[in-house]
């Protein structure tokens, strides 16, 4: 069986994860894979193994071995699934691997963002401490998650493991559900307009969908209160991001962070890196996924896919 990754560098690092592939069959891994070297590299492939490289029809048309595509991700967007069906060919992706590393990344932008600790850290560092003419020092306020109103809007596997974590701390959570359906009365499940009107933290943990995108805009900030954070580690397009940045600079919000943008990489004209108060906007390169561990069981549950397929 010939099996061709075509992006290793999505999972980078892990170069004993990657050889147990060569128990499976003839395996070949590619750094990066431009749009016009795809049918070359899966020319013969059994299986295809990819994670944001783009399959379509018409690399499927050139491509008649193929028997089997694995996402090394859970979404599947990338992949012509009509197509692929139509051919016969089973595309398989990975849920739950990443759930405790976004989670940890979740309630981590929180604190960084409400301690104000990159800020704190650089004040160590050029002397603001130093010159200080107290023991302590800090530039604003900060408070402890214990008795705040924690929002979720997405209570699946990941909105159920930060829930845990900040009702570890004290917190008090609520969800919303986007798709409407009931929970399983864990948590209160409350509106749209008494999450935004009520809570001190809302993270995002929905999928992108008709229903979600800009589900977050300049209008919702504004209902919002004003001491509260934002914190996305979903889909960049459900937030809209230049409504963002305007509530921000306009203080509807005390704070926000992201570590996914509707474009990725983020380019250099993105709107959010001309927010007037950069401190109050915490952005990370889409990387909360991506622990050791996520990816090791990301890999784990590709070479599960295959061996089914056997």
């Amino acid at each position: 069986m010939k099996i061709t990754f075509l992006d290793t560098q999505t999972v980078a690092d892990l170069p004993d994860e990657l050889a147990k592939f060569n128990e499976l069959g003839n395996f070949t891994g590619y750094k990066n894979t431009s749009p016009d070297q795809v049918v070359a590299r899966l020319s013969g492939s059994d299986v295809a193994i990819v994670n944001k490289v783009v399959i379509g029809k018409a690399e499927l048309d050139q491509l008649p071995d193929l028997k089997l595509i694995c996402i090394a991700a859970t979404g599947m967007n990338n992949v012509d699934l009509d197509a692929a069906a139509e051919r016969g060919i089973p595309v398989k992706n990975v849920r739950g691997y990443s759930t405790n590393s976004v989670a940890q990344l979740t309630i981590t932008m929180l604190f960084t963002l409400g301690m104000d600790l990159i800020h704190l850290n650089e004040a160590v560092y050029d002397g603001t401490y130093a010159k200080h003419s107290a023991f302590g020092y800090w530039r604003q306020p900060f408070y402890e998650l214990s008795g705040a109103r924690y929002g979720i809007v997405g209570m699946g596997a990941i909105g159920k493991r930060v829930a845990e974590l900040a009702t570890a701390f004290g917190a008090k959570v609520v969800h919303h559900s986007t798709s409407g359906r009931k929970s399983d009365g864990a948590y209160p499940q409350v509106s749209f307009e008494e999450l935004l009107e009520t809570c001190e933290v809302i993270s995002i943990h929905c999928p992108l969908t008709e229903a979600t995108k800009d589900l977050f805009g300049y209008d919702e900030l504004v209902r919002m209160k004003p001491s509260a954070y934002l914190i996305n580690v979903a889909r960049g397009g459900i937030i809209n991001e230049p409504g963002l940045v305007r509530g921000l600079n306009e203080n509807q919000i005390a704070g926000a962070a992201s570590d996914v943008f509707t474009s990725e990489p983020i380019p250099t004209d993105h709107p959010y890196l001309a927010v007037k108060e950069p401190h109050r906007l915490l952005l990370t390169p889409h990387m909360g996924w991506a622990s050791v561990e996520a990816r090791m069981e990301l890999l784990a549950g590709v070479r599960e896919n295959i061996t089914a397929l056997v």
